[in-house]
């Protein structure tokens, strides 16, 4: 069965980066859309970036220059490198898998919590 491995959180301060990586594990063929999606206290998920298999990036607004995604179809892997973190980033950040554009359903991970220090 599909796992999404989640790993990469932690603490830094300002300015500093983290590296968040999710593995469709099990997965017999690439998703079609892979990325993460973070949540804040009492609020609903929101985007940060999306890669589909065929290269298509959805990046958010508000991280935009500052991350960047990127994911490897033939290990079922999607990365997204954070540079210049800041205190409002502070969230868990969940993965998301969508396994094919025919169906709507998606699985997630079971998020990562990244802590940004001022």
């Amino acid at each position: 069965q599909v796992q999404l491995v989640e790993s990469g959180g932690g603490l830094v301060q300002a300015g500093g980066s983290l590296r968040l990586s999710c593995a469709a594990s099990g997965s017999t063929s690439p998703p079609y859309l892979m990325g993460w999606y973070r949540q804040f206290p009492g609020k609903q998920r929101e985007l940060v970036g999306t890669v589909t298999s065929g290269g298509t990036i959805d990046l958010a607004d508000s991280v935009e220059g500052r991350f960047t995604i990127s994911r490897d179809n033939r290990k079922n892997t999607v990365d997204l490198q954070m540079n210049n973190l800041q205190p409002g980033d502070t969230a868990v950040y969940y993965c998301k898998s969508r396994a094919s554009v025919w169906r709507s359903n998606s699985m997630w991970g079971p998020g990562t919590q990244v802590t940004v220090s001022s």
